[in-house]
């Protein structure tokens, strides 16, 4: 089973892989040095500083003191301060960006009514969140991926893996087209009572997954609960009751990329974050060189070491020197001060220009104070916005991943087909508006556009058919409510037949 697999995945991924190459390799040689070359790669190191940045692990956490030494090279230094801060602007970013995108609710545009219905209820609340998480993930690793699965109760979801997760292989230079992917994670295990980590892996491609286990560089089928490596993405019974196992026709796995390139944000900016840190701990570093441990200049020293020297000045704060005809002694340091406008210039300097590189914007810029207009909002949001539209050009075209796999899903459940639906993804953006200059320019618009343009500008609505059934509801309960007080009697004031009229005489029929 392992060796059939394995055929046909070197079929497909070898041809470009090995062209030109003669040199015989086996079909498990072959995936073993991939994911070998792939594990150390700079690419993936990248991938998984961008998450470790993110969750406030920095380089600036394994910082050393160091001096000059006897020889002329560094050497560590443990009796200084050596202070490491963090100002995560990095993760400020990520956030500021996945929000901007994806922390309103997307909407969905489609005729077909019934297949509205039917998104909704898979792209509900869970859903959201999920796309979500997926664009701060590929902000930190440049590309995340959706796996489109089955519960064990059935159910029909999707689960986000992080770039650091998947070597995929590609058939075209592009990326856009997916031959194969292999996922490597890790669990915890146990050997005996010793709890050990065990590298997993997933090999996807059309017949399913395959499960095996990388053992010193070597893959074994993980054969521990399946009693076979092969995995199917679906079990259903047929008419006559008897487990049939069924695959999508395509790979099930959706990328979802930051950007065309699939670069990390922290690629862009990670120089100027670990600046920022610098800065920070140097100022405090400088700040605590009090008389203790700074540069002391000694005059007729009472003793015979340095060391004996510090001690007593740090386990009692004084120091004994001798002072008589010959000479006279003393303590002085040598003091350096500490600007700290110097310091706050740089900072701001180094914040400016990670927020530019970064395509983000600053909330405390100086166009919003007062009462800013909507042009210097819009010129504030250039950046951020024309970044999002990069993102959003990604998350479109895998959205019609997205959707032809719910599209299987219907159909193979008896839902329905709508194979060919024309289906308008709408991310609404999170952005800053002047609301009362907005609404003056609809109101300015009335008799010029459509109420049911004007509506869908304006900046208190989020839904504009729904706002539009309201409004009709509203203006019809209007209508009513005029017409009765034109007619309170409605009807009862008609004269019936055989009834007596206000002269007092009586109908006839």
């Amino acid at each position: 089973m392992f060796h059939d697999m394995m055929n046909k995945l070197i079929l497909r991924v070898s041809n470009f892989i090995l062209q030109g190459v003669h040199t015989k390799i086996t079909d498990r040689e072959f995936l073993e040095k991939e994911l070998e070359s792939w594990k150390n790669s700079p690419q993936r190191f990248m991938q998984i500083k961008g998450f470790q940045y993110y969750e406030n692990e920095h380089d600036i956490l394994k910082r050393k003191r160091t001096m000059i030494g006897e020889d002329g090279r560094l050497q560590e230094v443990e009796n200084l301060p050596n202070n490491r801060v963090i100002d995560n602007q990095y993760a400020k970013m990520v956030n500021q960006k996945a929000n901007y995108l994806f922390g309103q609710p997307f909407a969905i545009e489609c005729k077909n009514e019934q297949y509205v219905e039917l998104l909704k209820k898979i792209f509900n609340k869970q859903f959201m969140k999920t796309i979500k998480n997926s664009s701060k993930a590929a902000y930190n690793g440049g590309i995340a991926w959706l796996h489109p699965y089955y519960t064990e109760n059935g159910e029909f979801a999707f689960r986000l893996f992080p770039s650091y997760e998947i070597l995929p292989f590609w058939k075209d230079q592009e990326h856009t087209i997916l031959e194969c992917a292999v996922r490597l994670y890790l669990v915890i295990g146990y050997e005996g009572t010793t709890p050990t980590i065990i590298e997993k892996v997933e090999v996807y491609d059309e017949d399913g997954v395959h499960k095996f286990i990388l053992d010193n560089g070597k893959l074994i089928p993980d054969l521990a609960k399946e009693k076979k490596c092969d995995v199917c993405s679906l079990i259903m019974s047929d008419n006559n009751g008897n487990p049939q196992e069924y695959n999508w026709s395509r790979i099930p796995l959706i990328p979802l990329k930051a950007n065309e390139s699939e670069t990390p944000l922290l690629k862009r900016v990670k120089s100027l974050q670990d600046g920022i840190n610098v800065m920070l701990s140097d100022f405090e570093n400088n700040m605590q060189q009090d008389a203790r441990n700074t540069i002391l200049v000694l005059k007729n020293y009472d003793g015979q070491n340095l060391g004996e020297f510090r001690h007593n000045l740090a386990t009692y704060g004084v120091v004994k020197v001798r002072n008589d005809d010959s000479a006279k002694g003393g303590v002085e340091t040598l003091e350096i001060t500490v600007n700290a406008d110097n310091y706050k210039a740089i900072m701001e300097l180094f914040k400016k220009a990670l927020i530019e590189n970064a395509m983000g914007y600053d909330a405390k810029d100086d166009r919003l104070s007062g009462n800013p207009n909507q042009m210097n909002i819009q010129s504030m949001y250039s950046d951020i916005d024309m970044d999002a539209n990069d993102t959003e050009t990604e998350y479109q075209a895998a959205f019609e991943e997205i959707l032809w796999f719910i599209n299987a899903h219907f159909t193979n459940t008896g839902q329905g087909d709508f194979e060919g639906e024309e289906v308008n993804i709408i991310f609404n953006r999170d952005i800053l508006m002047n609301e009362s200059e907005i609404i003056d320019n609809c109101q300015k618009s009335v008799g010029i556009l459509s109420d049911e343009t004007i509506i869908g500008q304006h900046p208190w609505v989020d839904d504009p058919k729904g706002e539009m059934e309201r409004l009709e509801k509203q203006n019809q309960k209007e209508q009513q409510e005029a017409d009765k007080q034109y007619n309170p009697f409605g009807q009862q004031n008609q004269e019936e037949p055989g009834q007596e009229n206000p002269d007092g005489d009586v109908d006839e029929e």
